[in-house]
C-alpha cells in the first residue's frame, strides 16, 4: 500500500509542474555575474537540475554556511527548503542576512518562509504535505520562475514537458522500469550520466533509489569515470560482476566523443560488472529532456521497492538524525 502512495504522488509530478507555469511570482530576479542556489537533499536537487539550463554561471551550495567567496563577490542567491526548516540552509540564509544579501526564496513555509515574508524578499510557496523529494515539479519549476530570465525556456515548454511526464508515469515508461529494476536485483546500482544534461538526473537517480527503495546506489558522470572509475572494476571483478549494474542515462545531444566512450568502457568493464541497461531521454526541449529522465528514474526507484516490499514513504533513520542533532548543543 506504501508503494501505491508514493506512486499517486510520482503521478503528480505534471500537475506540479502546471502549478508553477501558472502561479504569481515576483519579477524575474536579476543574475548579472551569477547565481549561488543553496538546498539540500530532495530540495537543493531542483538547483543541480536547474543549473544545465542556465545561461549564466551557477554553483550549487549544499551545506552550512556560505562558500567563503560569497563576501568578495556578492551572487544573486536562491534558498531552496521545501519544508522550510533545513538547517543548513537556514544557517546559509542567515549568513546572507548577515552580508546584506536578498535571497530569493522557494519553500512550503516554516522558518524560510517566516523569514522570507517578512524581509519581503521575492519568493514562492509552494503547496505543503508533501516528503520534499515528491516535490521535484513545485520546487524546480518554482526556481525556474525566480530566475526565467536566466534560463533555456521558451513558451510551452513547461507544458509540454508536463504532458511528457504524465504520458512516461502514466504507463509509457512502466514497462522499460519494470525491466530496469529486474535487471537491479540483487545488484547495488551505479548510475552513469554526461557531463552536461544528465549528470544531474544521474544524482537524482541515486536519491530517489535510496530513498524509496532504501538501497544503496551510486552516480558518476562521463568522461570524467573514464579518467578513474574504469580501471576499480577489476579487482573484485568475482563481486562486481554479480553484485554491482550500471545503468547510463543517454541524451541525443551528447557528443560523438561521449557516444564513443560509453561503447568501449561498456566493453572493456563488460567481464568485470553488469551493464544492466541505457535511458533514452525523451522530449524536444531540455527541460522536457530533464524531466523525462527523472520520472524514469522514479519510476525505477518504486518498482526497487515493491520488488524489496520496500516502504517508500518513510525515512525513520533521517528522521531520528534530525531529532538527534536537535538535541545537540549548537
Amino acid at each position: 500500500m506504501a508503494v501505491e502512495e508514493m506512486e499517486q504522488l510520482v503521478l503528480g509530478l505534471g500537475d506540479q509542474l502546471r502549478w508553477a507555469a501558472d502561479v504569481e511570482a515576483p519579477a524575474p530576479i536579476e543574475v548579472p555575474g551569477g547565481l549561488l542556489i543553496v538546498g539540500m537533499g530532495g530540495s537543493g536537487i531542483s538547483g543541480d537540475l536547474v543549473s544545465v539550463l542556465a545561461s549564466v554561471p551557477v554553483t550549487v551550495h549544499k551545506g552550512y554556511g556560505l562558500p567563503a567567496w560569497v563576501s568578495n563577490r556578492p551572487p544573486a542567491m536562491i534558498a531552496l527548503s521545501y519544508s522550510g526548516n533545513t538547517e543548513e540552509t537556514l544557517s546559509a540564509v542567515e549568513e546572507a542576512r548577515d552580508l546584506g544579501l536578498t535571497p530569493g526564496v522557494v519553500t512550503a513555509g516554516g522558518a524560510l518562509g517566516e523569514v522570507a515574508v517578512g524581509n519581503g524578499w521575492p519568493h514562492i510557496i509552494v503547496p505543503g504535505g508533501l516528503q520534499p523529494r515528491a516535490a521535484l515539479g513545485y520546487m524546480m519549476g518554482s526556481l525556474l520562475r525566480l530566475v526565467e530570465d536566466s534560463v533555456d525556456l521558451k513558451p510551452g515548454d513547461f507544458s509540454a514537458a508536463a504532458d511528457l511526464v504524465d504520458q512516461l508515469t502514466g504507463g509509457l515508461g512502466r514497462d522499460l522500469a519494470a525491466d530496469l529494476a529486474a535487471g537491479l536485483r540483487d545488484r547495488i546500482p551505479v548510475i552513469y550520466g554526461t557531463n552536461g544534461l544528465t549528470s544531474p538526473v544521474a544524482q537524482r537517480w541515486k536519491t530517489q533509489i535510496n530513498e524509496n527503495a532504501k538501497w544503496p546506489a551510486w552516480w558518476n558522470t562521463m568522461p570524467e569515470l573514464d579518467h578513474n572509475e574504469i580501471v576499480s572494476w577489476t579487482s573484485l571483478s568475482t563481486l562486481t560482476r554479480r553484485h554491482v549494474g550500471i545503468i547510463a542515462l543517454r541524451d541525443d545531444s551528447e557528443s560523438s566523443r561521449v557516444e564513443a566512450r560509453y561503447n568501449l568502457t561498456a566493453r572493456l568493464t563488460g567481464s568485470d560488472v553488469a551493464w544492466v541497461g541505457e535511458v533514452w531521454a525523451q522530449g524536444v526541449s531540455r527541460l522536457e529532456r530533464i524531466l523525462s529522465l527523472c520520472a524514469m528514474g522514479d519510476l525505477v526507484s518504486l518498482e526497487l521497492a515493491r520488488a524489496g516490499s520496500i516502504d517508500p514513504m518513510a525515512v525513520p533513520e533521517i528522521e531520528t538524525l534530525k531529532q538527534l542533532l536537535a538535541e545537540e548543543p549548537l
